[in-house]
């Protein structure tokens, strides 16, 4: 193992800098939002964060989600964000849904990716406005996707430009129906919209009789097996992007709720995975992972050193960078370090402190 003199000179700076006063407050800046939820495991933590994510939200209106679209869903070109189709440049308003789509990237419309036909269809109920399961897709491939669940093919019947996104007979074992399948770089976005939805509408699914190809009939675990076995496979492959963070908090400014499922990566794993019997702790330390680079079980000097390292631009094998990301921004850097730092000695990524200032 490489000797690093004055590790702990360097770990007390950093935890006594300015710099750790990044760390003083919740995931993603929820604070205390998701407090009522702490030390409950499996079903229960489900139904804790249900009330948590239900409680003083506001409804929007399906004229105002055009508006709405443009904090959630533009690019970095200041074009709409299609997860849909690779094919389109579509301008806000200008390109608004026309009535009718003739073509791939023609016009772009507000999608529900979990289709209200599902629960009937009223337009009366939270969940046909819910900015977190709606997003602007290309009205033509949204056309072909209808009312179909999400699933894996081989688009045999319908692909999109470049086979973006697939119609077609599921291969997922478990069911033999059409799926659509998403491309792969958005199937964690969706995986984690799912989630949110069987967590928000914990009391309401078990009456969406239009769903029984993705829906089980119940609260828990609500998702038929070889949907969420599909989903738990899809968020570890495609994990939490700065674009669902960014998107996530800007949903919170407008209709005053959160996704956990994206404030907490792998979260769906102490609720339907391989975690169910650990309590959670809202505090923002992703004990499921955080800090724990080489994936021993532990988070030691050993992982302090490999961040240290990956920081100055030494890779090594194993390392694990979701786990490196501590803070959940994307980045790997000194933020992390510190955390990294504070996990060591305090158990907790903020050190001394777990609650937002503000």
């Amino acid at each position: 193992m490489k000797r690093h003199p004055g590790l702990f000179f360097i770990i007390c700076y950093l935890l006594f800098s300015p710099a750790a006063s990044l760390w003083a407050q919740g995931p993603n800046g929820s604070a205390k939002y998701y407090s009522a939820a702490d030390g409950k495991c499996g079903a229960e933590l489900k139904t804790a964060l249900c009330s948590i994510i239900s409680t003083g939200t506001v409804k929007r209106t399906y004229a105002q989600l055009w508006n709405d679209f443009k904090k959630t869903d533009k690019r970095a070109d200041g074009k709409v964000w299609d997860m849909y189709s690779n094919a389109t440049n579509f301008t806000f308003g200008t390109d608004q849904d026309k009535g009718s789509h003739p073509e791939e990237g023609y016009s772009y419309n507000r999608e529900h990716s979990f289709p209200n036909s599902w629960w009937g269809g009223t337009d009366d109920e939270a969940q046909y406005t819910d900015l977190f399961h709606l997003y602007p897709t290309d009205a033509f491939v949204n056309e072909k996707r209808s009312n179909y669940p999400f699933g894996e093919t081989k688009g045999n019947k319908y692909k999109s430009n470049d086979g973006f996104s697939k119609l077609g007979t599921c291969t997922t074992a478990g069911y033999t129906g059409v799926v659509f399948e998403p491309n792969d770089e958005y199937k964690g976005d969706f995986a984690r919209t799912y989630f949110y939805m069987v967590t928000r509408y914990e009391e309401q699914i078990t009456l969406w009789k239009g769903a029984s190809h993705t829906l089980d009939g119940n609260k828990y675990p609500g998702l038929k097996k070889w949907q969420l076995d599909m989903l738990l496979r899809w968020a570890e492959q495609d994990p939490v992007s700065e674009k669902e963070i960014n998107r996530n908090k800007a949903v919170y400014g407008i209709q005053k709720n959160r996704n956990p499922f994206i404030d907490y990566p792998g979260l769906e794993r102490f609720i339907w995975g391989d975690k169910t019997d650990v309590p959670f702790d809202y505090t923002g330390l992703r004990f499921f992972m955080a800090g724990d680079i080489n994936d021993d079980g532990l988070v030691d000097v050993s992982d302090y050193i490999g961040v240290a390292n990956y920081i100055l631009g030494q890779t090594q094998e194993g390392f694990n960078e979701q786990a490196a990301d501590v803070n959940n921004d994307g980045n790997i850097d000194v933020s992390d370090y510190i955390g990294i730092a504070n996990i060591i000695l305090t158990g907790s990524i903020y050190g001394n402190s777990t609650s937002n200032p503000e």
